[in-house]
């Protein structure tokens, strides 16, 4: 399972009430683009896009995902790179690994994850930080590990960025 419904009604009220909620991969342009010039690559999935930010940035089409916002929730194509940027954060802990096995699911060649180890600023409305997972980088990444080689790795002061292959 790889959110209930009850979760993703949550998160739609809050897409739908926050303008500021779904759009921290436009912070991530300039290195999502330098990685897929990198391989010569334009196949993105941008899993979790929220207000599909980064597609407004890229200079190619990509696909967007995201099972709380009605016009992108449809199933992705497997991409060779895919995006997910502040989104495993918010994962329900009972629908995690099924998330991350479909992430590798989803993925042909490369992953761009990144991982806030912080609360959130935001709420939901019942009461909950938005942020469901809050841990330390060394607890991400042996899950992280199971499913993809680390390419590259970067920790920042809220959290981290982590390159990879799926195996």
């Amino acid at each position: 399972m790889l959110i209930t419904e009850e979760y993703r009604e949550l998160n739609k009220q809050l897409h739908k009430d926050d303008d500021t909620f779904g759009v921290t991969s436009r912070k991530y342009t300039d290195s999502i683009l330098d990685m897929c010039n990198s391989i010569n690559e334009e196949d993105v999935l941008d899993y979790g896009c929220g207000k599909a930010e980064l597609s407004r940035f890229l200079p190619f089409k990509i696909q967007n995902y995201d099972p709380c916002i009605e016009k992108y929730s449809n199933r992705p194509r497997p991409a060779n790179v895919l995006v997910c940027i502040d989104v495993l954060e918010h994962i329900e802990p009972e629908c995690l690994l099924d998330v991350l096995d479909d992430i590798h699911s989803l993925s042909k060649k490369v992953v761009f994850l990144t991982v806030s180890t912080e609360p959130a600023r935001k709420e939901l409305s019942d009461g909950r930080n938005a942020h469901l997972i809050v841990q330390d980088y060394s607890l991400w990444l042996p899950q992280l590990w199971e499913h993809f080689m680390m390419v590259n790795y970067s920790k920042g002061q809220f959290g981290f960025i982590f390159v990879g292959e799926p195996k």
